[in-house]
């Protein structure tokens, strides 16, 4: 584990300029500070996007964001899960303090900041995911709006000084199309149309109110995409941080939740979260266990699980979790899937002989699987489907997209990472779903493991730490070969490198400058 956080906090540390980042993401996402301030000063703002019949520009507040009635609810849900995990932590740690300040065991995420007058909820990023078409085709897929919490009423009086960033950020998900038919022209819109106008402003090289401007113009790709194409907001908290003690090792939560837009009483209302399976219920009811396996392990599902294209129904589902960081590279119970397989609890789900005979079925159906190839990697499929299982793999803590910070004096030259190596790793598929569907061929949505992108042949990655560079998750192979995890064993590293193994039983590990 102090492996891991050393590597981790090290990896944060060197992680490429701006300027290398910005190749990228061309096209897949938008992280232009100075474009963004144009943004979030317009029609992208949370205000405007929640209260689009408000007649004035001035911010809201956090506080009168969750004040919003659309809100009321998300709000309440929010505080259940506070008290939950609160109470949670008391029955697992009675000895163990938690509340808000430094003077407790656990610090909490102060609530009252969701009231707050001092605070606001900034735009930080704008993501094209059409990559996630395979939900919903006709939808073209999601455009991101991603908010940054963050102060307002600190003094600055350093012009590279950062502004006070609150570890929280709220994801406002667009229908990438919408109910919205045609163009202002009048022409019909298509997914094609939308990937043309997202590639061709990730080839522009036009900056800040210029770029914004290009963004929003007719024929621009924000153009299409108002509040009217809401369908849900996703929010991550950091909801409490436990530094090293004698007594345990360094420790951040992060409350993950979902609330779907119900346009018929105008709310946000929780819901479940997209493949987050609900480990405690399914282990504790026999019948939703049995139906669990039975439907993960049909052929149809399996290769579909293997493809990370899954849409696992909502009766299997939670509707909030705790993605804990950092973990290790060996299966732990700090993991959201921990205890549904053989080994792993006195009542797992799954039995090593289910999951190796669904794969020799599948392989003599003739399915080709292209990840799950080994117990081992169903496993670790079962854990990076779900929400938390993802956002505790390469990530920035928790955040996956922390966001751009334009609110410094000189944006330009803030050297705030404002993404995971994850995400960056994940562009180069992202964009190749994009030019399929430019080009009106049948897009591959498959992806590899979190841990490691599915490059599809760009080389643009080689050698960094989003691939196979320093820092790279990595699998070191042994002797015989044939002993290797067919899973994993593809997983090397650049030349120069060796895999130093991390996990005390797997063979998992990061990639190293080899020691002489």
């Amino acid at each position: 584990m102090r492996l891991i956080l050393t590597a981790f906090i090290l990896l944060s540390a060197v992680l490429p300029g701006h300027a290398i980042e910005a190749s990228i993401e061309r096209g897949t996402a938008m992280i232009d500070p100075l474009a963004l301030r144009e943004l979030d000063r317009g029609r992208f703002s949370i205000g405007a996007m929640l209260l689009p019949e408000r007649s004035t520009d001035i911010p809201l507040t956090t506080g009168q964001v969750f004040a919003v009635g659309k809100m009321a609810k998300a709000r309440a849900a929010i505080d259940r899960e506070f008290d939950r995990y609160i109470a949670k932590q008391r029955q697992r740690l009675p000895n163990a303090t938690i509340g808000v300040g430094d003077g407790f065991d656990f610090q909490l995420f102060d609530s009252a900041l969701l009231d707050a007058a001092d605070s606001r909820f900034v735009l930080a990023g704008i993501v094209n995911r059409m990559d996630r078409s395979f939900v919903d085709e006709e939808g073209c897929g999601e455009i991101r709006l991603i908010y940054r919490l963050t102060r307002t009423a600190m003094p600055r009086n350093k012009e590279d000084l950062p502004t006070v960033r609150l570890p929280m950020t709220l994801n406002l998900v667009l229908k990438a199309k919408g109910d919205r038919a045609r163009d202002r022209r009048g022409n019909a819109i298509t997914c094609s149309d939308i990937a043309k106008r997202w590639l061709a402003a990730g080839e522009s090289s036009l900056t800040g109110a210029a770029l914004a401007g290009k963004l929003l113009d007719e024929g621009g790709p924000l153009d299409l995409i108002d509040y009217q194409n809401i369908d849900r907001i996703e929010t991550n908290i950091q909801i409490a941080h436990a530094p090293k003690s004698a007594v345990r090792d360094f420790r951040t939560d992060y409350l993950l939740k979902v609330f779907r837009y119900d346009a018929q009483v105008r709310e946000f209302l929780e819901a479940p979260m997209e493949n987050q399976i609900d480990r405690d219920r399914i282990l504790a009811d026999d019948g939703l266990r049995r139906e669990f396996k039975s439907w993960l392990l049909d052929p149809k599902h399996l290769a579909e699980f293997d493809r990370g294209m899954a849409l696992i129904p909502e009766k299997f589902l939670a509707s909030g979790a705790i993605a804990a960081t950092p973990v290790g590279f060996d299966n732990s119970d700090l993991q959201p899937e921990f205890g549904l397989m053989q080994g792993e609890g006195a009542n797992p789900v799954f039995a090593a002989s289910d999951v190796v005979a669904a794969l020799k079925k599948a392989a003599a159906d003739g399915v080709n699987l292209q990840n799950i190839r080994s117990l081992a990697g169903f496993a670790r499929r079962l854990n990076d489907v779900t929400c938390s299982g993802c956002h505790q793999t390469r990530g920035i803590g928790g955040f996956h997209f922390p966001g751009v910070d334009w609110m410094v004096e000189k944006p330009s030259n803030s050297s705030v990472v404002p993404a995971s190596p994850h995400f960056f790793g994940d562009q180069a598929r992202r964009r190749d779903i994009l030019i399929a569907s430019r080009d009106g061929r049948p897009p591959d949505y498959s992806r590899g493991f979190a841990s490691r992108p599915q490059l599809r042949g760009n080389t643009e990655l080689a050698g960094t730490e989003y691939s196979d560079g320093w820092g790279a998750h990595c699998y070191a192979s042994g002797k015989p070969a044939a002993g290797n995890d067919a899973s994993f064993r593809g997983w090397t590293c650049a030349a120069g490198l060796a895999c130093q193994v991390a996990g005390q039983i797997s063979r998992m590990g990061m990639c190293f400058v080899k020691s002489r």
